[in-house]
């Protein structure tokens, strides 16, 4: 029997940045929620030990020795004693990379889960946790997976069960955008402040919409200088004309309409993949 654990998308629906601090880091808040797309992970117990990758974006992680889910793994192995290194998995990569979609702490994190599944059922979630620590800000909330408010260096998250579904289009224009060069850019322009939003009135989808509408992804300005054509992407969903909010998630390239309902989503993602078929587009449900 194979083994499969889902490494969803990540979104941040805002992502308030804070200035470079002494220690190097950046204080933020954002909502985060995960998506109904995403990779997935699969462990073959009968199978060679290591990691294969296949699916449509395969060939960008071919030959990296740092890939996470090898690097959260071995920190599971460290932390527990557990065997980890002789496990037989496939990462089938259907996320763009370095795509603002926490890709790959969502493949660690599945990674995690999955090696739980299989070797320690009873392992307590706060040992995945201190292990996905060490692998990135974005470890722990991927190691969840859950909507949650994101603060601090982005470890102290707070579920937030009362988000509603919201039905979205994924667009990624087909560029990279590297976290790093995003702060980068983002310091030179010293815009920005970790500030976290009163919540809004009520959370019926429309409430939650029309409040998201009032904040903000700080780093949307810097990632548009390294990646013009997110910007693209960005008036390409605005003049579909469907969507209620759009923005760009996390350090970009992809960006989110956010719609009324699956249906609107659906007409959408079909029409903007007409209008752009080298692009990746995905209608999606949050939360």
């Amino acid at each position: 029997m194979q083994w499969v654990e889902a490494a969803p998308a990540k979104i941040n629906l805002f992502l308030h940045v804070g200035p470079l601090e002494a220690d190097g880091y950046h204080s933020l808040s954002s909502l985060v929620v995960f998506a109904d797309v995403g990779d997935r992970l699969t462990l073959d117990p009968d199978g060679p030990a290591g990691l294969s990758v296949v699916g449509p974006f395969a060939e960008v992680l071919k030959g990296d020795a740092d890939n996470l889910v090898l690097r959260a793994l071995a920190g599971l192995g460290e932390a527990t004693g557990l065997q980890t290194s002789g496990l037989s998995l496939t990462l089938d990569k259907r996320l763009p990379v370095a795509a603002g979609l926490g890709g790959g702490s969502s493949d660690a994190g599945a990674a995690l889960r999955l090696a739980r599944r299989y070797l320690a059922p009873d392992l307590e979630d706060a040992v995945l946790v201190r292990v996905a620590e060490g692998l990135g800000a974005d470890g722990p909330m991927c190691v969840r997976s859950e909507a949650a408010w994101a603060e601090g260096r982005g470890e102290v998250l707070t579920p937030e069960p009362r988000l509603p579904t919201l039905h979205a289009v994924l667009v990624n224009p087909g560029v990279p955008s590297p976290t790093g060069a995003v702060y980068g850019a983002f310091d030179r322009l010293s815009v920005g402040s970790a500030d976290r939003p009163t919540d809004p009135a009520d959370w019926e989808a429309e409430t939650v919409r029309d409040w998201l509408a009032d904040q903000r992804n700080d780093l949307e300005a810097p990632a548009l200088l390294n990646a013009p054509a997110i910007g693209t992407a960005l008036e390409a969903v605005r003049a579909e004309g469907q969507a209620r909010l759009v923005r760009m998630s996390g350090s970009g390239a992809t960006v989110f309409g956010l719609y009324e309902d699956a249906a609107t989503a659906a007409r959408a993602a079909e029409a903007l993949s007409e209008a752009h078929p080298c692009w990746w587009v995905r209608a999606a449900r949050l939360g």
